[in-house]
């Protein structure tokens, strides 16, 4: 990200060829609100910190409400990551959070156990982006 310009260029070529592009852990780091501006992607991934504590933080609820409503604004798919509790998917379902990944679905597996259930799934389009059915 030292040069926005150069990165801009092959983002927008990456994006042009069909790669689905996220912003990962949205809300901390280096991550800049102009980039939503300036970059093509796809989808934005809400860092697990904010996750973890959100049935009992409100201020963790608060970023990621607003999170999930700047995401839809500009049209984009929102992923919350680190879902431990059916809890926190419940409430991530309110917000409208519509993908979520973390160990309440599956634990980290290896590159061959994943090649097994990705060659199980079934896959249907939905709007831009592919969802296992």
């Amino acid at each position: 990200m030292q040069n926005v310009a150069l990165t801009k260029v092959i983002l927008r070529k990456l994006y042009n060829m069909g790669v689905s592009i996220s912003i990962d852990d949205f809300g901390t780091g280096y991550c800049s609100l102009s980039y939503l501006k300036y970059f093509p992607v796809h989808s934005l991934k809400i860092d697990r910190s904010f996750v973890c504590d959100l049935a009992n933080d409100p201020n963790d609820a608060a970023i990621t409400t607003a999170i999930v409503a700047l995401a839809h604004g500009l049209n984009l798919a929102v992923v919350a990551e680190g879902v431990e509790t059916e809890e926190q998917c419940n409430l991530l379902r309110v917000i409208e959070c519509e993908l979520m990944q973390g160990h309440l679905f599956s634990h980290p597996v290896s590159v061959e156990d994943a090649t097994k259930l990705i060659r199980k799934c079934k896959y249907r389009r939905v709007s831009t982006s592919f969802l296992v059915a």
